[in-house]
């Protein structure tokens, strides 16, 4: 695994805290719950393909 894939996660969190703040200010809670739910989906595209990366290295070194 990659540096990179925790980088792009955090990046992920910050930009959906920041929209939910301005949602907030804005009065438009009902779309803070989306995005968070939005963010959490693209967090998971970019961490399974790195965990199944994982599982057959992990793989490969137990199978001798």
């Amino acid at each position: 695994m990659d540096i990179a894939i925790i980088f792009k996660i955090v990046a992920v969190a910050l930009v959906v805290a920041i929209v939910n703040q301005l949602l907030q200010k804005a009065g438009k809670e009902e779309y803070t719950l989306l995005i968070t739910i939005a963010g959490l989906i693209i967090a998971l595209m970019i961490f399974v393909p790195a965990l199944v990366e994982l599982k057959d290295e992990l793989s490969s070194v137990i199978d001798f």
